[in-house]
């Protein structure tokens, strides 16, 4: 469901202009969609270490995707989209590409996340900084990287039952009047807020803000996040559904999306006036809930597993199955066993984002 979210607001930016209904659910969802995507990633990464089969997976479950898909995205940003930028920047993620780049650091430094004794605060305390540091949007987008860290580590800190508590009967009760709360404050900030603070992707200098107001809309935005994200969750089923299967294709869904918005962009497809109309957001809403869902789908994911969630036996040394096979395996027993609770959200990152 969270992946759904992405697509929508990915979709929504491009015939949400001088359409305030649509600006507000814009951003309403990105104040949360992003970061519950990234809190349920750190939650399925806080067993991971340096063992080499997991590094293993890392790598071709992340690096290999993101080098692919940096390099074809930026192929279709010059030859379909006749940028007048025709290099490749294999280190200045594009687009989509930011999220691979970001999680690939993240769980790098998982280990040292559990060493800390106060792990939350500390990556506050960073994502606080990187908010006051301008030039980091750049090369690697650490500025992305480093402001949601906290809701990653927030992640790693949760346990099956915090799940199970916002979706007790009283959560879902509180969670109404929370989101309608959202909803009128997305309203309201629709001519008030720079778009860019919900992209965490420049620091408050760059926005033409005073340095403190970094700090300060760094804990506000988390804070936000963290509620809606929690209301959000109340009311994802707990039980295993039909689009239960679908989250094995997340990050298939994820990469692909962008050449399909990107591509009608390029071809004048969201110029037509009616669609920045009431019938037109209705439009885009629902081919963007159905494209992403037949993105997600078992073919479309075998279609692409050579580049999603490619082998590659062939470049790596033997791991020797005492030392490495039987602890994995026991891990991996593990986070299928709390994987229950959180049901469809919980298959997401687990089986597309955590090879």
């Amino acid at each position: 469901m969270a992946i759904v979210l992405v697509a929508l607001g990915h979709s929504w930016a491009t015939v949400m202009s001088g359409n305030r209904f649509l600006e507000t659910a814009y951003n309403v969802v990105y104040a949360f969609h992003m970061p519950a995507f990234v809190i349920i990633s750190g939650y399925f990464s806080r067993n991971f270490d340096l063992r080499p089969q997991r590094l293993k997976r890392l790598l071709t479950g992340v690096v290999v995707p993101y080098v692919v898909f940096q390099t074809a995205y930026s192929l279709f940003r010059i030859y379909v989209g006749h940028s007048a930028d025709r290099q490749i920047h294999l280190f200045t993620p594009w687009y989509l590409t930011w999220f691979l780049c970001a999680l690939f650091i993240w769980r790098l430094t998982a280990p040292v996340w559990r060493l800390v004794r106060r792990p939350l605060p500390v990556a506050l305390g960073v994502a606080m900084l990187a908010s006051v540091t301008p030039g980091l949007g750049g090369v690697l987008e650490l500025q992305r990287v480093l402001q949601f860290l906290p809701c990653f580590v927030l992640g790693m800190c949760l346990r099956p039952e915090h799940f199970r508590w916002v979706r007790r009967r009283p959560a879902r009760i509180l969670s109404v009047p929370v989101i309608a709360l959202a909803v009128a404050l997305g309203w309201w900030s629709v001519p008030r807020l720079n778009a860019g603070w919900l992209y965490r992707n420049a620091a408050a200098q760059d926005l033409g803000a005073p340095w403190w107001a970094g700090p300060v809309t760094v804990l506000v935005l988390f804070g936000c996040a963290l509620l809606l994200t929690a209301c959000f969750l109340a009311w994802v089923p707990g039980r295993r559904l039909w689009c239960t299967a679908l989250g094995a294709g997340t990050l298939g869904g994820y990469l692909l999306h962008g050449f399909v918005v990107k591509g009608v962009l390029y071809a004048g497809g969201f110029e037509a006036d009616w669609l920045h109309g009431p019938l037109g957001a209705v439009v885009v809403t629902v081919l963007a809930v159905g494209g992403m869902t037949v993105l997600c789908t078992r073919p479309v994911r075998q279609t692409f597993r050579c580049v999603l969630e490619p082998r590659m036996d062939w470049a790596f040394r033997r791991i020797a199955p005492q030392a490495s096979g039987e602890r994995e395996r026991a891990d991996d027993r593990a986070d299928g066993a709390v994987a229950t609770p959180v049901a469809e959200p919980a298959a997401e990152p687990e089986t597309a984002l955590a090879r």
